[in-house]
C-alpha cells in the first residue's frame, strides 16, 4: 500500500507556542497551571498536558485565586481579560498572534466609524473570543445567504474580518458577496489570511491528485481539520477524519491502492505515525511525502518564560 504525506501537515506556529506556553509554565512555576478552554483542540495534546500537571477549565471561576492562567490559542473576550485582571491572577495568553492580528483589524475598523462583519463559525471559541474583543456589535456570516440577511444599509461604511481557520478559498465568495451588497467596504489583505490553513488545504487538494482515499488526523470539534476533509470530499477523494490509528477502518481501503495522510494544525506527528502503523498491519505500506511549503515561523513566547 503507498502512503503518501501532505506536505506541509500538522502543527502550525501558533499551535507550537501554545503548547510551549502551557510546559515551560509548569517548568518555571510547577503545577497545577490552569488553562482556560482546551489549549488547542486536540485530545491527545490535552491530555498529554493534563498528565504534566495542566487543569483545564471553561470558566475563570474554577481558577483558585494566585494560580497561574494560560489563555488558549483560539484568543478570549475582553471581559475575560478583565475578569482576571480584577482577581489579580498572573495570566499567560497563548493567544496566536495571527489571532491577536485580527482583533486588532477589528477594532481598527470599528474606531474609524464603521460596522464590522466576521466571517466565521458561531460557537467557534476564536469566533467568541473576537466578538468579544473588540468593544463593539459584530456581525456574524458564515455563508452568501447570511450576507443577504444581513440587516444594514447598503450605504453604511463597513468592514469584514475572518476566522484565521478558514482559508481564502473558504471565504472568498462570502467576501464577493459582501462587495456586491455594501458600496463602501474594506477588509484585510489575503495575504493576512493566516498561512497554516492555507497551507494545508492547498495541501489536500494536492494530495487528492494522487490518492485513491484520504485519511486527515484531528479532533471533530477542530475547525481545520474538518475542513480539510471537505476539501477532499469536494474533489471527488473519499476523505475521512480520525484521531488516530484505532479509529481507522480497513472497509475504506478496500480497492484502493493509494492513501493520502494529512493532519490538521493541531494534531500532532507522533498521531500520524499511528495510522501509519495501523495501515501497517492491514498491509504493508511505502511511504513517501509530496513536494509542498515548508513552513519556517515561528512566533516568540511571552517574556517572561522567554530563557
Amino acid at each position: 500500500m503507498r502512503v503518501v504525506l501532505a506536505q506541509p501537515r500538522g502543527f502550525c506556529a501558533g499551535v507550537v507556542r501554545a503548547i510551549d506556553i502551557v510546559e515551560r509554565a509548569l517548568e518555571k512555576y510547577g503545577e497545577p497551571v490552569y488553562v482556560r478552554h482546551e489549549i488547542v483542540h486536540n485530545k491527545h495534546v490535552v491530555d498529554t498536558l493534563k498528565n504534566k500537571g495542566a487543569r483545564f477549565v471553561e470558566e475563570l471561576t474554577e481558577v483558585p485565586d494566585g494560580a497561574v492562567t494560560v489563555f488558549s490559542a483560539h484568543g478570549v473576550p475582553q471581559s475575560v481579560v478583565k475578569d482576571a485582571q480584577k482577581r489579580g491572577l498572573p495570566v499567560l495568553d497563548a493567544t496566536c498572534p495571527l489571532v491577536s492580528k485580527v482583533h486588532n483589524q477589528g477594532k481598527r475598523y470599528v474606531a474609524h466609524g464603521r460596522k464590522l462583519i466576521l466571517i466565521g463559525h458561531a460557537g467557534h471559541p476564536e469566533v467568541e473570543g473576537t466578538m468579544g474583543q473588540v468593544g463593539a456589535p459584530v456581525h456574524l456570516v458564515s455563508s452568501e445567504e447570511e450576507v443577504g440577511a444581513l440587516d444594514i444599509d447598503p450605504t453604511t461604511p463597513v468592514a469584514y474580518i475572518t476566522q484565521t481557520t478558514l482559508s481564502i478559498d473558504d471565504t472568498k465568495s462570502i467576501i464577493a458577496a459582501l462587495k456586491r451588497k455594501f458600496t463602501d467596504i474594506i477588509g484585510p489583505e489575503t495575504t493576512d489570511i493566516c498561512y497554516a490553513t492555507q497551507n494545508r488545504q492547498t495541501a489536500v487538494r494536492e494530495l487528492a491528485k494522487v490518492a485513491d482515499v484520504i485519511l486527515v488526523v484531528g479532533a471533530k470539534n477542530s475547525s481545520n481539520s474538518n475542513r480539510l476533509v471537505e476539501i477532499g470530499r469536494e474533489v471527488g477523494v473519499p476523505s475521512y477524519l480520525i484521531a488516530d490509528g484505532s479509529e481507522l477502518d480497513p472497509a475504506w481501503l478496500v480497492g484502493k491502492s493509494a492513501v493520502g495522510l494529512t493532519a490538521g494544525a493541531s494534531a500532532p506527528e507522533q498521531l500520524v505515525e499511528h495510522v501509519i502503523q495501523a495501515l501497517n498491519r492491514i498491509a504493508p505500506v511505502q511511504v513517501s511525502t509530496m513536494d509542498g511549503k515548508k513552513e519556517h515561523i515561528e512566533f516568540r513566547l511571552p517574556a517572561e518564560l522567554r530563557d
